[in-house]
Parts: C-alpha cells; sequence; structure tokens
C-alpha cells in the first residue's frame, strides 16, 4: 500500500480500512507519538453494503443453473404419488374420517406445505461445508479478509434459497395446481394469518441456517462430522414433522417436540396456513420461534469465537 503524501495527511484524516468493512478516520499523524488517537468507526452501512454485494454475486451464480433446479424440483416431487396413495390406505383402514384432528385432505395439503416450509429452513452442505473449510484450512481466508464467515454464509445461503425460489415457482404451481382438490376449503382468508404464515418462514430460515451452522462449527473439536450429521439430519426428519404431523404422535411426545426448535423448519408454518394454530396460541408459537432463532445465533457466534482460539490453519 503506497504511504499518504505526508501534507494531506497532516491537513485531514486519513481513512483506513478495517475489519468490519468499513472506514475509520484516524486523527492528524503527528499526533501518534504524544496525542491521543481515534477509535476506528465501524458503521452499519458499510457492512450492509458489503454482505448485499455477496449476496447480489451468489444470487446470479445460483441462476446460473436454473435447468438443474428446475429437473431436480420437478424429479423431487415424484414421491408425492406415493404419499398420497399411502395415507389413501391408512384412512381407508382407520374406518375414520379424520385421525388426531386431520381429514385426509388436510394431511395431504400438510405433506405438500411442508416442502415449502423446507424451502426455507433446509441448508444442504453447510455444516459440512464449515467443518471442510476448518479441516482443511481454507477458513484462514475469513481471517486474513476483512469478512466474517457467518456474515458470508448467511448472505450466501439467503441467495441460494432466493434462487431456488424463482427456479421452483413454476414446478410448485404445477404440484399445487394438480392436487388443488385437497386444498379446497384449507386456504386461509385472513390477511393475519398470511402475515403469521410469513413471519413462521423468516422463522424457519434463521432457525435452519443458525441451526445447522452450530452444527458445522463442531468441526473445530472433531476432525469429521459425518456421522454426526447423519444422525442429526435423520431424526431431524422425523421431530420436525416432515414425515407426518406431531399431532400423530402420543400427547407427551407431540407436546415436548412442539417445545423444540425443529418443529419450525416443517410443521409449524404448515399448521399455521392450515388453520390450526390461531389467537393466543399462535403468538407463543411465533414467540418461541424467535427465542429459538435468537438462541442459535447466539450459540453459533459463540462456538464460532470458541472454535478459533484452538484452530490451526494447515493446509489450504
Amino acid at each position: 500500500m503506497t504511504p499518504p503524501d505526508r501534507s494531506a495527511s497532516e491537513s485531514q484524516p486519513v481513512a483506513l480500512d478495517n475489519p468490519a468493512g468499513g472506514t475509520g478516520a484516524t486523527p492528524d499523524l503527528a499526533g501518534i507519538g504524544g496525542g491521543p488517537v481515534a477509535a476506528p468507526h465501524y458503521g452499519w452501512g458499510p457492512l450492509l453494503r458489503k454482505y448485499g454485494k455477496i449476496y447480489r454475486v451468489s444470487l446470479a451464480e445460483r441462476m446460473t443453473y436454473r435447468a438443474d433446479f428446475f429437473i431436480t424440483t420437478f424429479f423431487r416431487f415424484l414421491p408425492t404419488l406415493t404419499t398420497i396413495l399411502l395415507w389413501s390406505a391408512i384412512y381407508d383402514g382407520s374406518g375414520s374420517s379424520t385421525l388426531a384432528g386431520f381429514s385426509y385432505e388436510q394431511t395431504i395439503a400438510y405433506l405438500l406445505i411442508v416442502n415449502i416450509s423446507r424451502m426455507f429452513s433446509s441448508m444442504p452442505g453447510l455444516a459440512g461445508g464449515i467443518a471442510r473449510e476448518v479441516r482443511d484450512g481454507t477458513l484462514k481466508k475469513y481471517l486474513i479478509q476483512p469478512l466474517d464467515l457467518i456474515g458470508y454464509l448467511l448472505s450466501y445461503r439467503m441467495a441460494h434459497k432466493s434462487a431456488y425460489i424463482i427456479g421452483s415457482a413454476l414446478p410448485y404451481a404445477v404440484l399445487f395446481g394438480i392436487c388443488y382438490t385437497f386444498f379446497v376449503g384449507n386456504i386461509p382468508t385472513d390477511p393475519m394469518i398470511w402475515l403469521a404464515y410469513a413471519v413462521s418462514l423468516v422463522l424457519a430460515f434463521l432457525i435452519g441456517f443458525f441451526f445447522e451452522a452450530s452444527v458445522g462449527m463442531v468441526g473445530f473439536w472433531f476432525l469429521e462430522i459425518t456421522s454426526i450429521l447423519w444422525v442429526v439430519m435423520t431424526l431431524n426428519f422425523f421431530i420436525s414433522g416432515q414425515m407426518l404431523p406431531l399431532d400423530f404422535l402420543p400427547p407427551f411426545w407431540a407436546g415436548l417436540l412442539k417445545l423444540l426448535p425443529f418443529q419450525y423448519m416443517a410443521y409449524f408454518p404448515a399448521v399455521i396456513f392450515l388453520g390450526k394454530m390461531e389467537g393466543d396460541e399462535l403468538v407463543g408459537g411465533l414467540l418461541l420461534g424467535l427465542f429459538w432463532a435468537v438462541f442459535f445465533a447466539v450459540l453459533c457466534r459463540w462456538l464460532y469465537s470458541r472454535g478459533l482460539k484452538q484452530y490451526g490453519a494447515y493446509g489450504g
């Protein structure tokens, strides 16, 4: 870096880069030897601009693979036919029109809407990618540049979700159009329910991101976390309500799982959409979801700071 001109430095402050991505002003260079030096200013503006650019670049990168999004989404819908036939047999065999308060149509609608919940909360490759960065030593690029690992990954995942939602909008519209009979009478008409549903999807994204990032931070202490990831994701598939509504479980287990954060990744947004949660119960559920989002955000940041204290950059 070329030193600033001496005359200029004596007449006005010199802007220096800081690790937060902004600039800080220093006093007259002559004050270094005798006078106090002003602390650098860390502003939100430079941070937002920096991660906004990361979002735009990542979005452009992800949109390059529009055909891949479309084809992958299409084939993901094929098991839906098997699911419909399975639940049809279950309801026919039960001899009842409702199970745990869900009609056959509501159950199928629930399993279809869960796909929307998972569109926001699933973070494929996030935890494994963090652990791999730590193991291979490539994590050091975030330490020598004015770039925060968590902030970068959050911006990148936001771009990934935006691209996925855009790329899969048509396949989902076709699927829901084909299965429209299951949604007759199950589509909310209250604007407040739609607002609560939108908030629940944001919570699904935040909880899903910070939870999986926290799991990835375990890589600071374990060289290989593949087995841990497999166990966590397998359990998550069931206890988040992806397989079936949590209400189908015995009351004790259903009540317990509804206190845990995993329901917000699948079950919670779906039951809001179906009108199964209203009033104080809905407000309490949203507040609990906000608590879990903040909890995992703090936990993720704490694990990262603790992990860096023992991190050794090998390889890369």
